[in-house]
Order: C-alpha cells, then sequence, then structure tokens
C-alpha cells in the first residue's frame, strides 16, 4: 500500500468514527469504477444473534490480469477499536493490506468468485458489537465496479429460534416507541395550545397562531418517524414513510428557524411589520435551511459509501451552524432597541420587562442549540451503542423543553403585565436599567 493509499485509510478511520447513525436498513450500493483502498458501506450493532446477507452483482475489475492476487479484494466487518490498530499496523507496515490483519472477520474475498461475477453469501456474527462493514481493494490501479445489497440484523428472542429479525441495531430498537411515545406528547401539547388560543382569543396574535403549526408539523414529523423506523425494525425498508418523514422533517426545520426569528424580531406581538434587516435574515435561514434537509436527505439515502458522502455531511454541519447562528441577531437586535427606548419614552418598566424576556429567551436559544448540537453529539460518541437511543431522548427532550419555555413565556395573555405599571414600580425599573451593564453577545 502507497503513501496515498495509507492517508486515505487514515481519512477513512476518521469517517468511521465520526458516523453515529446505525443505518440500519437493507441497502442498496452501487460502485462504479472506484479505486479507493478502503470503502464503508454501512454500519450496525448485533447481538449475539446477528447476521449480516451480502449480495453482489455485476462484478467487473478495470484490470483482468489472471494473475492478480485477489484475496487483497473483499468484504469485511471490523469494530472502531479494532480498525484503529488496523490502521496502526498498515503504518507500521505490519501488513500491507487490511484484509491481511487478524483484528477484522473475513466476510467474501474475490479469489472466492472462480470466474464468476456475482455471489451471495450469509455470514453469522455471535460476538456482541458495533461493526462496520467495509470493502477493501488493496491491489494498484484497479477499479472495481459493482452492486452491492447488504441485510443486516438480529434475530428476536434469546437464542434467535423464533425467527423473527430485527433490521434496528441494537440499541436503537426502541426507537419506534420512543418516537411515537413524544408524538403523542406534541398533539397533547397541540390540543392543550388550541384550548389556550380559543379561551385568550381577544389577545391572540398571528405568531401564536404560526407556534400552532410549528408544533403540529413536529407532532406529525415524530409520528412519521415512528412509523418508518417501525417498518425499519420489521422489514428493512420505511415502505414510503421515510418520504413523509423528509417532507415533515422539512417543513418543520424550516418553520422553527422561522419562528424563533419572528419572536426574536417582536413580529406581531409588539410589531406588525418586518424590518429590512430582519427579512434578510429570513431570506438566509430559509433557503439555508433548504439545503440543509437535501444535505440530509443525500447522508440518510446514499450511505458513507457515495465518494460525495463526507462532503454533503460537512455542507449539513455548516449549514445548520450559520443557521443556528442567524436566528440569534434578531433577538440581539430586539435587546438593544429596547434598551434604546428605555432611555427616551419614559416607559422604563415596560421596557424592563420586555428587556428581561428577550434576555431570557436569548440564553434559552443559545442553550437549545449546544444541547441538541454539541452535547446530544458527545453523548452519541461516548455512549455504549447498546445505548444509542439515549441520545435521542436527551435530544427529544431538550427540544420538549424549548417549545414549552417559548410556549409559556409568549402565551397570549388577557392581562397584560406590561400595562399595569404604578409610580413606585417606574422609578425602579428606571433604576435598573440606569445601573444595568450593556448586553453583548
Amino acid at each position: 500500500m502507497d503513501l496515498s493509499s495509507r492517508f486515505s485509510s487514515i481519512l477513512v478511520i476518521l469517517l468511521l468514527l465520526t458516523i453515529t447513525t446505525s443505518f440500519a436498513e437493507i441497502r442498496k450500493s452501487e460502485i462504479r469504477s472506484d479505486d479507493r483502498p478502503i470503502i464503508p458501506l454501512d454500519e450496525f450493532g448485533f447481538t449475539h444473534t446477528g447476521r449480516l446477507e451480502l449480495d453482489a452483482s455485476k462484478i467487473s475489475l478495470s484490470n483482468t490480469n489472471p494473475d492478480l492476487d485477489l484475496s487483497k479484494v473483499g468484504f469485511f466487518l471490523c469494530t472502531r477499536d479494532a480498525w484503529v490498530h488496523v490502521i496502526q499496523q498498515l503504518e507500521e507496515e505490519e501488513i500491507t493490506c487490511a484484509l491481511q490483519s487478524d483484528l477484522v472477520k473475513h466476510v467474501f474475498t474475490f479469489n472466492r468468485l472462480n470466474r464468476n461475477t456475482s455471489f451471495s453469501t450469509v455470514f453469522t456474527e455471535n460476538d456482541a458489537d458495533q461493526y462496520s462493514l467495509v470493502f477493501a481493494n488493496c491491489l494498484q490501479n484497479v477499479k472495481v465496479t459493482m452492486d452491492v445489497r447488504s441485510a443486516m440484523y438480529n434475530l428476536e428472542g434469546k437464542s434467535g429460534g423464533s425467527g423473527g429479525r430485527d433490521y434496528l441495531s441494537a440499541g436503537r430498537t426502541v426507537l419506534p416507541k420512543v418516537y411515537f411515545l413524544f408524538s403523542i406528547i406534541y398533539f397533547s401539547l397541540a390540543a392543550t395550545w388550541i384550548y389556550v388560543l380559543f379561551k385568550k382569543r381577544r389577545t391572540v396574535f398571528a405568531i401564536h397562531f404560526f407556534m400552532l403549526g410549528v408544533v403540529v408539523l413536529k407532532a406529525l414529523n415524530l409520528l412519521c418517524e415512528a412509523e418508518d423506523k417501525s417498518y425499519i425494525k420489521k422489514t428493512g425498508s420505511g415502505h414510503g414513510w421515510d418520504v413523509l418523514f423528509y417532507i415533515f422533517s422539512f417543513l418543520k426545520g424550516i418553520t422553527l428557524f422561522t419562528l424563533i426569528v419572528l419572536i426574536g424580531t417582536g413580529w406581531s406581538f409588539l410589531k406588525p411589520y418586518l424590518q429590512d434587516k430582519e427579512k434578510k435574515v429570513l431570506m438566509i435561514v430559509i433557503p439555508l435551511q433548504v439545503v440543509a434537509n437535501f444535505a440530509q436527505v443525500v447522508i440518510d439515502e446514499t450511505g458513507p459509501y457515495g465518494q460525495d458522502w463526507v462532503t454533503w455531511k460537512q455542507i449539513f454541519l455548516l449549514v445548520d451552524v450559520v443557521c443556528c447562528c442567524a436566528v440569534l441577531f434578531p433577538i440581539v437586535w430586539s435587546i438593544k432597541n429596547l434598551r434604546e427606548a428605555a432611555k427616551t419614552d419614559g416607559k422604563a418598566a415596560v421596557n424592563l420587562v420586555k428587556l428581561t424576556l428577550f434576555r431570557h429567551y436569548y440564553i434559552v436559544v443559545i442553550c437549545y442549540i449546544y444541547f441538541t448540537r454539541v452535547v446530544v453529539y458527545a453523548l452519541e460518541t461516548i455512549t455504549s451503542y447498546k445505548y444509542m437511543w439515549t441520545s435521542v431522548v436527551a435530544s427529544e427532550l431538550a427540544t420538549l423543553a424549548f417549545y414549552l419555555f417559548t410556549g409559556y413565556k409568549f402565551r397570549p395573555e388577557v392581562h397584560n403585565p406590561y400595562f399595569v405599571v404604578d409610580d413606585d414600580e417606574e422609578e425602579a425599573a428606571a433604576e435598573a436599567l440606569k445601573l444595568e451593564d450593556e448586553f453583548e453577545l
């Protein structure tokens, strides 16, 4: 293996270590004239009754020399910890091909093809762990073309005797129930919010109906994800529920970020219009959310075998970070405007209440973004594959808490505390505004 191939292998190990999602469904991969030494195909958490069904067809090599050592071309399973040692063996030149390591489990090598252009095999995995299915091509200047179908699953029951298949990775098999439970919670929240809007309909603004739409879309998104994961668990395919999930995920993402921007500007309940700079934020956030959702579909549907998979992953992360930063600016602008208004309009108490509210919302938005983007990712990284569902629960609980906070703080009020202020409160608020330090990001 030459120097460039070694660097490619190192990049692949970094890739495998950052993949926290076990794709877990029946996957079809089309590899065309690919000369990469390592191609990660899928990742799955096996129990003691794990199975891998691997089929490859239309296999062809760019070099048909009969003297080629085809034992250096094939598929293998490897844990993350083992792969680190395989890279070390390659660097220390103990081996020249990953398939030569005794730390990997051979599934099929091309020297067993016997001039065939296809094969089908079933591999039994009894050692419970999280494995990556990898294709290795250690032949120099040889390109591989083939269609690959992989299905990884665990047999249900203590000994797998029942014969039922579970296509969800160990640690994610409870996700259908988790998503369904949260969907019920959000549907209940939507019903509660409708009751609140009806009861206080005299003080309802357009933003409150928009908030209702966000909650309903979130509930539908979770319901479709529950059904999607349930069908994958049983059959290995989403049976169309994945399409509905992507649609509602797209709508939910756009409306949630739009809601944060609109609340941050005070639209509807503080002012009936948006300033030009606030409109520009929306014009940035909405298209970026379209790009982010498209990238998410590509990431989920192609899998890590695609040559552009890493690029789409980076695009998704970059766009998500930009969106998260962009939605903070309207909140900061509102805080600045309220501070300036407090010095000129003589309504110190009213502006202090509003200022405190927006400050709290600013802090909560930052905490929500940090937790769901950083803490949850860290939790996925350090948690055993058996408990990967905990990161999903943590993310959903944080999102639920954010929705509850937003709904409670910006609920319609019959007796608005902003307009019930006596002289003593006004004087105290004026002094408080004088003593406060300038608010900064």
